[in-house]
C-alpha cells in the first residue's frame, strides 16, 4: 500500500482515509462506498482531495479509519 497522510494535518472532521486506483488520496466524514476504480462519499457527509501519490497495488485494501467520530 501506499504511504497515507499524514493523519496530524488532516481536517478535524476527517474520519476515513482512502486512496483511489490512480492514486489520489480522500478524506471522508463517514465511510465511503466503493465505486469501479475508487471510493465516494454516497452524498451523506464530507470529502477533502489530499494528493496524489503512488498508485496503490490494491486500492481496495488502502480504505482505514484513522479517528473515532
Amino acid at each position: 500500500m501506499s504511504i497515507s497522510p499524514e493523519i496530524s494535518t488532516l481536517p478535524e472532521w476527517v474520519i476515513w482515509l482512502a486512496q483511489d486506483a490512480n492514486g489520489d488520496w480522500w478524506g471522508y466524514s463517514v465511510e465511503p462506498h466503493e465505486s469501479h476504480n475508487g471510493w465516494y462519499e454516497n452524498e451523506v457527509g464530507r470529502h477533502i482531495h489530499l494528493g496524489r501519490m503512488a498508485r496503490p497495488a490494491d486500492w481496495r485494501q488502502t480504505l482505514q479509519r484513522v479517528r473515532q467520530d
